[in-house]
């Protein structure tokens, strides 16, 4: 089998073998193949699927809206554009709706699994607004309570004698994954209400009380995180499809 030229550098040929063999002594050509099968897979889907058929306005529309808010109108302009950027309008085109049927396939092949996903998932994308205070005894921890419940500044403590790094912002934690709170705490936070005082509680060696600030519960209204558990679960659904391809690599 001839080996077909690859690249032209200096005008000096690489070869399709050449150009593996670099990826090789680099470590990249695992991953190479991997974004070749990727892509194979995903323009496979898309073009033998019928329901994520999406309307050649939409693209037109959108590459007008880009041609506007970039100052591309005029065609010698946007023409220079794509010269500038490695491509014509045919692919340019292409690409955008690509870009479209990409994320109506990720749509298609979730819908079924995003809401037991999402409850799978709930626990850690839920989240509590969260201030401490971290001591290393527990008679100081009880003091510092009594003062807290007698009407003493939580952000004052915990700007005196809390020994964890965020002292410096009155103890506040900020938004903290239930799931990643150690059990003993997510179970006493679970069941306060905000503003209210939570401890001592023994973790790792030391104290901590803990206030309540504010529950942040997640929500598929979000559509962020919608859209970020539609692409976990899409790339879970892409990684099995490639898992079952039979692959071989043909280079002389």
């Amino acid at each position: 089998m001839k080996d077909l030229s690859f690249l032209t550098v200096d005008d000096q040929v690489i070869s399709i073998g050449q150009a593996v063999k670099y990826l090789q002594a680099s470590g990249k050509l695992g991953q190479f193949i991997g974004d070749i099968l990727r892509q194979h897979v995903m323009e496979e889907e898309i073009r033998n699927r019928e329901d994520i058929e999406i309307s050649p306005a939409l693209t037109e529309q959108t590459i007008i809206d880009f041609r506007l808010k970039n100052e591309l109108t005029e065609p010698q302009k946007f023409q220079e554009w794509l010269q500038s950027n490695g491509t014509d309008y045919a692919t340019f085109y292409s690409s955008v709706a690509f870009g479209f049927k990409l994320e109506r396939l990720k749509a298609v092949v979730t819908e079924a699994k995003l809401s037991e996903y999402f409850i799978e998932r709930k626990i850690f994308l839920d989240r509590v607004v969260v201030s401490r205070i971290i001591v290393d005894n527990r008679e100081l921890a009880e003091e510092l309570q009594t003062q807290i419940e007698e009407g003493s500044s939580f952000g004052q403590l915990a700007r005196e004698y809390s020994l964890a790094d965020d002292r410096v912002v009155n103890g506040m934690m900020g938004p903290v994954s239930r799931g990643t709170m150690p059990d003993i705490l997510r179970a006493a936070v679970d069941v306060a209400l905000p503003g209210q005082l939570v401890g001592p509680i023994q973790l790792d060696g030391r104290y901590g009380l803990f206030r309540v600030e504010q529950f942040l519960p997640a929500s598929l209204d979000d559509t962020q995180l919608k859209q970020a558990l539609q692409n976990e679960l899409f790339e879970k659904w892409l990684a099995e499809k490639i898992q079952k391809l039979t692959v071989k690599l043909q280079v002389s």
